[in-house]
């Protein structure tokens, strides 16, 4: 299949900024390129001899997206840059121009592969599935994910926000909701950390087959988690087959999403229950808290990384 390729000049200071507007707009994963030199946490991170040599960093950055080629895209483009403008308020977006190319599904699918390597985090090491570790670097668990063109490897700063609440609060034998699953790195995390039980939802059909899989890859049983595609939100069927008692509930979408998907969850959630938020921009922060509050939860704490928000409340 063909897609057209567009991609945003901007600058590295909006990365975060016109990522999280895109994901707002629909759009399902972008592909970022700068020449911001890795910090010493990275390469450390990255079992690569030697670096590649990038130019110097002036600060420029090119967020690209696809949509497919034979649909009309005329709408969803004047939004984009409507947004792009809006943005200006809050950070420097720089030229903020939009360039228009065409690919092909083997081009993008397959090359971003090669950015994806294994790392570290909570005493879990998660690795691509293609890539040979020997070496477990003396981690406790180790995770295997292919993500296919579902998002979640684990490296995004609000997957890490997180997995790391996750190792804090989930006891063994918990049973844990994971809204907006995508590969399921957050359901595999779960039931390396002990859940006894876990149910992961998502409305992308390519994200059950993925999570399936990885399941598979880590060799838990296929009755170790349940993956139902469907809004939460606005799904009555859904919302009854995910069903009551969860000791954890965990959202790492966006903050457009958890803000009307936070009064469902307490239905789900038993007393006294922990709900894990995630994917929140953080000029976004105060919408999501107060419709967390307003749902009857207790805010336990506010976690931020980079531009991105976690906030973990308790079901009172």
């Amino acid at each position: 299949m063909k897609w057209k390729k567009y991609t945003i000049q901007s600058t590295t200071q909006a990365e975060d900024f016109v990522s999280s507007m895109l994901a707002d707009l629909g759009v399902e994963g972008v592909q970022i390129e700068d020449n911001i030199p890795l910090s010493a946490e990275d390469k450390e991170k990255l079992y690569i001899d030697i670096l590649p040599e990038l130019p110097p960093d002036e600060g420029v950055a090119f967020i690209s997206f696809f949509l497919e080629a034979e649909t009309e895209q005329e709408g969803l483009l004047r939004q984009v840059q409507e947004e792009l403008e809006n943005l200006r308020a809050f950070v420097d977006i720089g030229e903020g121009s939009i360039q228009q190319g065409v690919t092909e599904d083997k081009d993008w699918i397959d090359n971003w592969k090669q950015y994806f390597k294994p790392f570290v985090i909570e005493g879990i090491l998660i690795k691509p599935t293609w890539e040979d570790v020997p070496d477990r670097q003396g981690c406790r668990h180790v995770i295997e994910i292919d993500p296919g063109t579902s998002f979640g490897t684990g490296k995004h700063e609000t997957t890490q926000l997180c997995i790391r609440q996750l190792c804090q609060c989930l006891k063994p034998g918990d049973k844990v909701l994971d809204v907006g699953c995508g590969s399921g790195i957050l359901s595999l995390v779960s039931l390396k950390l002990g859940a006894g039980c876990v149910w992961g939802t998502d409305i992308d059909p390519i994200c059950m087959e993925a999570a399936r899989e990885n399941l598979r890859v880590n060799r838990f049983p296929q009755e170790a988690a349940v993956f139902c595609q469907g809004n939460l939100i606005d799904d009555p069927r859904l919302q009854q087959e995910v069903g009551e008692g969860y000791d954890i509930v965990v959202a790492n979408i966006l903050a457009d999403v958890i803000i009307p998907l936070s009064p469902v969850i307490p239905r789900h959630l038993k007393k006294g229950g922990i709900y894990i938020s995630s994917g929140i921009i953080d000029f976004k922060e105060e919408p999501v808290k107060d419709a967390i509050l307003s749902a009857g939860f207790e805010i336990l704490e506010i976690n931020r990384q980079g531009e991105w928000v976690g906030i973990t409340a308790r079901k009172m």
